[in-house]
């Protein structure tokens, strides 16, 4: 039972137009009647829910703030119960004055994510939905925004609800027979069951298989440049950037370590890396920076290969080469606005991968190079129409149990096993299933989840 009342600043602690204080709990309207009066210090009857009312914030007697204040009554709240907020003037020192006064009469200071931990213990939403609300804040592109919006409206969990409920169904089937087997039958009963969760299966490894999208949608594309000494791999980075974050020279091998860069593309992240040039030396700390880009490449989302199609391939083009075989790349055939020497179609059949002839100086085949990146990795894959993607690493374990317990009914079945050993692993399948909704987690977990949203919220 939650039988306190807490407060805590909805808007950033910075300088704004407005900001909001929200009061949440079965004390909010009371503590906060306290101090919103009119200008003439009488009462403002702010019980009404679902109303603004206009008032001032009063602190000691004195008015502190002009403000608007609005009402929502219990259940039909955020929080699902009575929540109050007040919009007063956005000044960091007036928030956090009004903050005190709510303090002062009454009201304990929230914990980060506290009004959406209870949104979740109070039933109004479950914990994938909950989950939702924090990567929805901390969205940083178009996919990761749209995914958040789709799983706060249920997207998720109407698909978990619908497989519980089928494999409850099973289940019960199966008991009642067991319990009562000269009234229900279970012939035939086998073949409708393995239907039933060939069915779900097939959906739970979509969902499974829909995570590495997710990951790429929420956390950004990991993409690492490659090539040799001044290939342009660094002007490159900062066309792409839109600022001059690499130092450019005509001198060969400038770049000594890892410069890491993050940069939205067409609504997508991209965790942009340049590298040092990949080439035979003697010098120490180059060596390193050659080993270090090589490292970087063999753990990115995404290679691009930029080669000087002004000079010949060399030994140095060949080790690259043959270490891209097997990975997500793109070829850029710079200084294109040069004598070429590589011939772009030569240079596809070698790398069996895409080439884009661009000029980095010129700034020449970029607009290519991004509509390469977004098709390649999401080929219009993502309909966030109908579609639903895996963006949570917790939410991909808990379907990966599933999916097991349900492979071993399916083995089961085939070996033509007692019904009474389906309900075992079909039960493992309902409770993995069930830890994404919230239900029979921990309270250790809750607290971690939420801990990790922002303050106010």
């Amino acid at each position: 039972m939650i039988d306190d009342t807490i407060c805590a600043l909805a808007t950033a602690a910075v300088e704004s137009g407005i900001g909001i204080i929200r009061i949440s709990g079965s004390e909010a309207v009371s503590i906060a009647s306290k101090f919103i009066k009119s200008k003439s210090g009488k009462a403002v009857d702010i019980s009404e829910s679902h109303r603004i009312k206009y008032g001032f914030v009063y602190s000691d007697e004195e008015p502190l703030d002009e403000v608007l204040v609005m009402t929502m009554l219990a259940p039909k709240s955020f929080t699902g119960e009575d929540t109050v907020e007040i919009d007063c003037h956005g000044g960091v020192l007036m928030m956090n004055k009004i903050l005190e006064v709510a303090v002062n009469n009454g009201a304990r200071l929230a914990e980060p994510g506290e009004f959406t931990k209870r949104a979740f213990l109070n039933g109004r939403i479950d914990l994938s939905e909950a989950e939702a609300v924090g990567d929805l804040i901390s969205s940083e592109n178009d996919y990761a925004l749209k995914a958040s919006i789709k799983q706060l409206r249920g997207s998720v969990s109407d698909k978990i609800k619908r497989f519980r409920s089928q494999i409850l169904e099973d289940d019960a089937f199966i008991e009642a027979a067991l319990d009562d087997p000269e009234h229900i039958t279970l012939d035939g009963f086998k073949s409708d069951l393995e239907q039933h969760v060939t069915g779900i299966i097939k959906e739970l490894e979509y969902l499974i298989s829909s995570s590495d999208d997710g990951k790429r949608i929420k956390e950004g594309i990991r993409t690492v440049i490659i090539g040799k000494p001044n290939a342009g791999k660094s002007s490159l980075l900062n066309i792409l950037v839109g600022s001059e974050r690499a130092i450019v020279t005509d001198i060969a091998g400038t770049t000594r370590d890892t410069l890491e860069e993050h940069i939205n593309l067409k609504g997508i992240s991209l965790t942009i890396v340049d590298t040092a040039g990949i080439r035979e030396t003697d010098d120490t700390v180059e060596k390193i920076g050659v080993e270090r880009a090589l490292d970087a490449a063999d753990n990115a989302d995404l290679i691009i290969y930029v080669v000087d199609s002004s000079i010949p391939l060399d030994d140095s083009d060949h080790r690259i080469i043959s270490r891209i075989q097997d990975r997500n790349t793109i070829v850029l055939l710079n200084k294109s606005d040069l004598n070429q020497v590589i011939v772009q179609s030569e240079l596809e059949s070698m790398t069996n991968k895409t080439v884009i002839p661009i000029s980095a100086k010129n700034n020449f085949g970029i607009d290519k190079l991004e509509s390469e990146i977004t098709s390649m990795f999401f080929s219009n894959r993502i309909n966030f129409n109908d579609q639903v993607v895996i963006t949570n690493l917790r939410h991909k374990h808990c379907l990966i149990n599933a999916n097991n317990a349900l492979h071993e009914v399916i083995n089961s079945i085939n070996l033509d096993m007692p019904e009474d050993f389906f309900t075992i692993d079909m039960m493992r399948a309902y409770e993995e299933l069930g830890y994404i909704l919230g239900e029979e987690v921990s309270e250790d977990l809750i607290n971690e989840i939420f801990s990790k949203f922002c303050m106010g919220k």
